[in-house]
């Protein structure tokens, strides 16, 4: 998934995730975002081309309601300026260093660009020994790269939600800080060292334009001076410094008499040190800091045509469920007891949740305590099979467990059987005894564990819709969500 996309699917999802209680992404909105998307690209789409189109489907119906997420999630979209800003002003900075050498003298021992030769130097042996140590892998942005994408992604434009903020957008939008910071760290990564190593190369070009520039109004003149060093020294010393502009210019160091004959308080015209500290300049920085550049630009553009998105995790799965397939069919079979119509209505909203919204649920007969026979699934058998049991009956192996393990016989791989447990009759028994409701659902965990599923509590008479999906989400993601 491009990065464009990928950015819109996290905010969406944050606020998916965020808005528990669709107060602001209600219900009829999320299956209208599904049922578009899924008829916009066709039913050969790929979950990745459905997940994509969805989220941009559903920012564009969120921002005709005036709502921050999409205005932050296009201030967040890179801007290409910022790099061409600090390319330029590289350059000026470059062009406008005010002198290269003291009253129009040039230390040739000590040129003003040698710090800039050996920070360069410097930084190719950090990064040669970043790549062996990971292996070319993202490692934690360092500050001057973390000052570019903060300029570039806006990303310091989100405030933390306040305490008792019911708004999820805050919320929302705080999540998707946090989590696109993770996601697309990788690629900022390289965008940031593309954007460096290009203004390193522009300020290496400014400085040699700058002192060309000055070069043609003034007189520049070589010397050099030392306590302890001697010419032959100097010579040998200047030769291994100035060694890539003597190879990319042919022009020799000058030798050890020409040396001798500039120390302090001798000199001589600078034209050719200049060249070759140009020539030099140009080896070591320029073009070494192009091809980064054009190394890191790569790897780039392949990271940011392909950002990761988990499309495995609970929030996706439950989008991608009857994409190609229409509803999902969910038979409810309760067991020992008859939910009465608004506890069937909350049933079947809690299940809609689950599937992504696109759900038929049928509530079966009960089934009568003690049987466990005529449950096989038939050729026209549902796609979820959910068995309802009430807290308020005492978890036995020989009923409860037995049915369980009756269903288990009949689960595969790629029809989840789930068993959710009501506590409404319970909790008006015992409405003030927690530990005892807690007492019996650690016998109903028991039961589950034993028979290796997991039961999910819900009181039905008064549901919190947040707690019923983040449990269902939990089951269907564990490993025995599926009975056998």
């Amino acid at each position: 998934m491009d990065e464009r996309c990928a950015l819109e699917v996290a905010a969406v999802r944050a606020l998916e995730e965020a808005d528990r209680a669709r107060t602001t992404w209600t219900e009829d909105d999320r299956a209208w975002a599904s049922l578009a998307a899924a008829q916009v690209v066709g039913e050969d789409a790929t979950p990745p081309t459905f997940v994509a189109r969805r989220a941009a489907l559903a920012l564009e119906r969120i921002d005709t309601r005036g709502s921050k997420l999409p205005r932050t999630v296009r201030a967040w979209h890179w801007r290409p300026w910022v790099g061409v800003a600090v390319v330029v002003l590289a350059v000026l900075v470059g062009v406008a260093v005010d002198r290269i050498g003291s009253e129009r003298r040039i230390n040739v021992l000590a040129p003003p660009v040698l710090l800039l030769v050996l920070w360069n130097i410097a930084v190719y042996a950090v990064l040669g020994a970043g790549y062996v140590v990971h292996y070319g892998d993202a490692g934690p942005l360092g500050p001057l790269r973390r000052v570019v994408v903060r300029l570039a992604a806006a990303s310091g434009q989100v405030r933390a939600p306040r305490d008792g903020d019911t708004d999820p957008v805050p919320h929302a939008l705080a999540a998707l800080a946090n989590d696109w910071v993770v996601q697309a760290a990788p690629l900022y990564a390289m965008r940031a060292a593309r954007v460096l190593h290009l203004a390193a190369a522009a300020l290496a070009v400014g400085v040699i334009v700058g002192m060309y520039w000055r070069g043609l109004a003034f007189e520049y003149r070589a010397t050099w001076e030392s306590t302890f060093l001697d010419a032959p020294f100097v010579g040998a010393a200047l030769t291994i410094f100035y060694a890539p502009g003597v190879w990319l210019t042919g022009n020799a160091v000058p030798d050890v008499a020409q040396i001798e004959a500039i120390r302090a308080p001798g000199s001589a015209n600078a034209a050719p040190w200049l060249h070759l500290i140009a020539a030099t300049l140009a080896v070591v920085v320029i073009v070494p800091r192009l091809a980064l550049a054009l190394c890191t630009w790569l790897v780039e553009r392949h990271r940011a045509a392909r950002v990761p998105v988990a499309l495995d995790e609970p929030y996706f799965v439950r989008l991608l469920r009857g994409l190609h397939d229409g509803p999902v069919s969910v038979q409810v079979i309760p067991y020992s007891f008859t939910p009465d119509p608004a506890a069937q209505a909350t049933l079947a909203a809690i299940l809609a949740r689950a599937v992504g919204g696109n759900a038929a649920v049928t509530v079966a007969p009960m089934v009568a305590y003690g049987a466990d026979d005529g449950i096989a699934p038939q050729a026209s058998a549902p796609a979820w099979t959910v068995v309802l049991f009430n807290l308020a009956a005492t978890p036995e192996p020989e009923t409860h467990g037995a049915f369980i393990g009756a269903m288990a016989a009949h689960a595969t791989a790629s029809t989840p059987w789930l068993v959710i447990i009501d506590e409404a009759g319970l909790r008006v028994r015992l409405p003030d005894d927690a530990a005892r409701m807690e007492a019996r659902r650690t016998l109903w965990r028991t039961l589950c564990s034993d028979r290796q599923c997991v039961p999910i509590f819900v009181d039905l008479a008064a549901p919190d819709f947040a707690a019923a999906e983040r449990a269902l989400d939990t089951a269907l993601a564990s490993p025995a969500r599926a009975f056998g």
